[in-house]
């Protein structure tokens, strides 16, 4: 999940070359055998080596790989939150940091990973996905992580696909670690992803507020509309609190005029608050509180957005920013 700083080894005995190092590598496999003939020697030079070894996959693709790996299996452990199964970005990078953590005071000290993303169906998911999968060379660079990182072509789009080669500086290609040729600076790469549209938002939103002229009446204002609409009680107060923070953010780092926009239908809501400031252009803002982990200082607005939503979106503007917030009612 680090910025790599080398390949590995090339193919010994027949076994895919397994990474060493700090490493982001990707491999492409199109069957459970190319799976495993490069996550299974990944896991055993770890724990050789005595390395934290991790799986951040599926049920599934754990159980194929510690078959594989057979009795010293119960040295592996598995943590599926780092691929956002069922946790959303924010938590994932969360956990992520603190396996770094533990690893650092055990073993090596090394963090040896094998990931298996989860993408969903959706081409929204694909793009979190991919942007998460671009932030961990920013987040992890220089820390002791050797990632390999799954993708099956098997059930996959093309689209996640393409995004494999320009989010990780090196691939595993028949069983050798090359240099991705592809790789992109991680901010430009994000900032490209297409922002997909929902349907809702071309019916017009049903609640639109310009110039608000505080905050205190734009957060009635989104209380009022989002109440009204998520049966959900308790996730009306979370998505009405992030969206406050993120209004709050709006006022006192932009400038006005502020602006809201909210679609909803019975499976999603939208909401877009713009502000006039001077704007910033970090698509990673709010994947770890602004001011690390003292959150006494502050810098949680879109941090806990991220948390409480299920896709946050900083969109620069000619003049200002606009925040994008999008989840499924339940």
């Amino acid at each position: 999940m680090a910025e790599a700083v080398g390949a590995g080894a090339g193919v010994a005995g027949g076994r895919a070359a397994a990474t060493t190092g700090r490493a982001h590598v990707g491999l492409v496999a199109g069957s459970d055998e190319q799976l495993l003939a490069g996550a299974v020697p990944h896991v055993e030079d770890g724990l050789r080596a005595g390395d934290t070894v991790l799986l951040c996959c599926p049920s599934e693709t754990a159980a194929l790989i510690t078959s594989a790996v057979g009795e010293r299996a119960s040295a592996v452990d598995n943590d599926a939150r780092v691929c956002l199964l069922d946790t959303r970005v924010a938590d994932a990078v969360a956990v992520s940091v603190d396996w770094v953590r533990r690893a650092a005071s055990t073993g090596s000290g090394r963090l040896r990973v094998v990931g298996q993303m989860q993408f969903g169906d959706a081409p929204r998911n694909w793009r979190e996905g991919l942007r998460y999968e671009a932030a961990k060379n920013r987040f992890f660079a220089g820390e002791p992580v050797s990632a390999l990182c799954l993708f099956d072509q098997r059930v996959l789009s093309t689209d996640v696909l393409a995004g494999v080669a320009p989010t990780h500086p090196e691939l595993l290609v028949d069983g050798r670690v090359v240099r991705s040729e592809e790789f992109e600076d991680p901010r430009e790469y994000a900032m490209r992803l297409p922002l997909p549209r929902e349907p809702i938002e071309d019916a017009g939103p049903e609640f639109l507020a310009t110039d608000v002229p505080s905050l205190a009446v734009l957060r009635g204002q989104l209380r009022s509309v989002i109440h009204a609409r998520v049966a959900d009680r308790d996730q009306a107060e979370d998505l009405h609190f992030a969206a406050s923070e993120v209004a709050s953010n709006a006022f006192r780092h932009g400038a006005r005029p502020v602006s809201a926009s909210v679609w909803i239908d019975g499976d999603r809501l939208v909401c877009a608050i713009t502000d006039s400031g001077r704007g910033f252009d970090d698509p990673f803002a709010g994947f770890r509180p602004a001011h690390g982990e003292d959150l006494a200082l502050g810098g949680m607005g879109l941090w806990l957005a991220r948390k409480l939503w299920d896709h946050v979106d900083v969109l620069p503007q000619p003049q200002g920013v606009t925040v994008r917030l999008s989840s499924r009612l339940v």
